[in-house]
């Protein structure tokens, strides 16, 4: 299985398909399983799909101590892979945590991204989320190692997942330990002024206000966490962007809950899927 290095950790990886690359960066507490559905329409149009699995998560190591983890690492961990690989021209689909962490690399290298595609993710700190957010927060918390990672996807679909998709977000996890990276995600937000993290996520956040290349914002209408009013913000603060699309039926794993969806949006958006138009408005 490919993999890289960073800072010792093994951080492991997709890598299908040829062309173009769409770095796909996945969020809490998720893994590049959340793209098995993206991948494969994307290799079928002539991208090249890389998805990795942050440290922490997936098939990557996975530090025991919740202190290791850290916002400059994550960030660094995906600078590390697109060196490695020498991806250019870069389409970076984020998600979630995905979103703070691809976001700033991509205006630290926007030499290498091409194009932006943001799935429900927020960006900027010193302020809660959401009342909803902090009691989520709260309930990782309270629950530290016996936290259920499945439980956390799932009541963000609004459709539920599959005992396949349920055994998948459950194997990184086996041992109390393995979920460190899983409970240092909540901590990392800035949702209090003074937090560490705020002024690298507003500066990310003040960046984007001048992000002139190409954006799409995509998100689930139901989702509870993030509701879709922010893709609205989302595509106001990126003049690259236009109006978002936001799915009916999705919360916010969309990915679980309107793939087929999401992958049309993503296609359509990325060059040669303005030539695949069918007579119906489906891609093939």
């Amino acid at each position: 299985m490919p993999a890289i290095h960073i800072e010792g950790q093994r951080m492991h990886y997709l890598d299908e398909g040829a062309g173009a690359p769409v770095l796909l960066v996945h969020g809490e507490p998720t893994l590049s399983y959340l793209w098995r559905r993206l991948i494969p329409p994307l290799v079928a149009h002539g991208y090249r799909a890389v998805a990795p699995d942050l440290i922490g998560f997936g098939r990557s190591d996975k530090p025991a101590e919740v202190e290791w983890y850290s916002y400059d690492r994550h960030v660094a961990s995906i600078a590390g892979l697109a060196d490695a690989l020498d991806l250019r021209g870069i389409t970076l689909v984020v998600h979630d945590w995905g979103g703070p962490i691809g976001l700033r690399y991509a205006v630290e290298h926007e030499e290498r991204v091409e194009r932006l595609v943001v799935l429900d993710t927020g960006i900027g700190g010193g302020r809660p989320p959401s009342e909803l957010w902090l009691r989520f927060r709260e309930v990782v918390r309270a629950l530290g190692a016996d936290v259920d990672p499945v439980r956390l996807v799932e009541s963000g679909t609004v459709g539920g997942l599959s005992d396949e998709a349920r055994a998948a977000y459950a194997e990184p996890f086996p041992t109390p330990e393995s979920k460190a990276g899983l409970r240092a995600f909540p901590e990392l937000v800035p949702a209090e002024a003074g937090h560490p993290n705020a002024e690298p996520m507003n500066r990310v956040r003040d960046a984007l206000r001048s992000w002139t290349k190409p954006a799409l914002v995509v998100w689930g209408a139901q989702d509870a966490v993030l509701p879709s009013a922010l893709a609205h913000a989302f595509a106001d603060l990126v003049p690259g962007a236009g109006d978002p699309v936001v799915l009916e039926g999705a919360g916010h794993f969309l990915q679980e809950d309107r793939p087929d969806e999401l992958a049309e949006a993503i296609l359509r958006f990325l060059p040669r899927g303005l030539q695949l138009t069918e007579g119906d408005g489906r891609l093939p």
